[in-house]
């Protein structure tokens, strides 16, 4: 497999630059994996299918995303996510990122 950079690893916890959201990353993928149908009536914006996208956990929503690299920013808030699956996913919050439970 051929290595990829992306900017953001999970249990970073990022804010979306275009609908103004905080949430924590779970999964990056590479690439775009998602269906060119849902890239055709939800990535209106039309971002790059060739650069990184990441599955996000809302704050204050029960709610996951799929985003792609340019709508993120790092959170410097240091603030925790309220998330049902935070658990399920993380240990502890520790200098303001978040720390796998097992992995994933």
């Amino acid at each position: 497999m051929t290595a990829f950079k992306a900017k953001f690893s999970p249990g970073q916890i990022i804010h979306h630059k275009r609908f103004d959201y905080r949430g924590v990353i779970i999964d990056v993928d590479p690439v775009f994996q998602g269906t060119d149908e849902w890239y055709e009536q939800v990535a209106r914006s039309r971002p790059p299918k060739d650069e990184p996208w990441y599955h996000v956990l809302v704050h204050d929503k029960s709610v996951e995303t799929y985003v792609a690299e340019r709508h993120l920013e790092e959170d410097t808030s240091g603030q925790p996510i309220n998330h049902p699956d935070v658990p399920r996913f993380f240990a502890a919050m520790t200098d303001g990122r978040y720390v796998r439970s097992r992995p994933h």
